[in-house]
């Protein structure tokens, strides 16, 4: 009967060959491609490369295919920003209205601001704004800039009073998208529910109106 430790040192021997690179029971591993394709890899589907002329084939070469064709095009086209603020005088109405004295008052001061950037960078909000500059400029910076001169004298009245004027904002939004949703409103032309295409709007103001509030009730306890 061989020794213990002959039997030992087999397989030692054996389990070290085994998992060496030049094994021959290792299986030659494959490396899954990260290439992507518009068909969702689907061979019944489309190939875009066949099909699509290799000038557009691709965001980056549509985009600089339009630059070409047209300057001025939609596609590449950015908000004007400060030009839109300078124009409707936005500035010299923030000052007139007193919107900043106000939010001091409820508690927002510079010093205030500053201690809230980490809390907002630790939410990956500063993170999400800066990955979607384009979305941002493009879509939201244009309803809230063009709705400004009317939103602006409600937000200062609203300062005043502090909190429960947003709460009241908050739950009159919530309120009337569903009035609009019980009450069985259609949206004419097209025949659905008011409540249900408005409510992608009211809901999300009514939810903002009240964090707004909530957050103004923390700053200024």
């Amino acid at each position: 009967m061989a020794p213990l430790s002959s039997l030992l040192t087999v397989a030692l021997a054996s389990s070290v060959t085994a998992f060496s690179p030049n094994s021959g029971l290792t299986t030659p591993t494959t490396r899954q491609s990260t290439e992507l394709y518009e068909n969702f890899g689907f061979d019944f589907a489309e190939d875009q490369v066949e099909n699509t002329p290799q000038i557009i084939l691709g965001e980056a070469n549509y985009k600089k295919w339009v630059n070409g064709v047209d300057p001025n095009n939609m596609l590449n086209r950015q908000y004007p920003v400060l030009s839109r603020v300078r124009e409707l005088g936005l500035l010299e109405q923030t000052a007139e209205l007193g919107v900043l004295s106000k939010l001091e008052k409820q508690g927002l001061t510079l010093e205030k601001a500053e201690e809230l950037l980490p809390l907002l960078e630790e939410l990956g909000v500063l993170s999400l704004v800066a990955n979607n500059q384009q979305l941002l400029i493009n879509g939201l910076a244009p309803a809230a800039i063009e709705g400004a001169p009317l939103l602006l004298p409600l937000v200062a009245g609203a300062l005043d009073i502090g909190p429960p004027a947003f709460y009241l904002g908050a739950a009159g939004l919530a309120g009337l998208d569903t009035f609009l949703y019980t009450s069985g409103v259609e949206v004419p032309f097209i025949g659905l529910n008011a409540g249900a295409v408005l409510g992608l709007i009211l809901i999300p103001l009514s939810a903002v109106l009240a964090v707004v509030g909530g957050a103004l009730g923390n700053l200024k306890n």
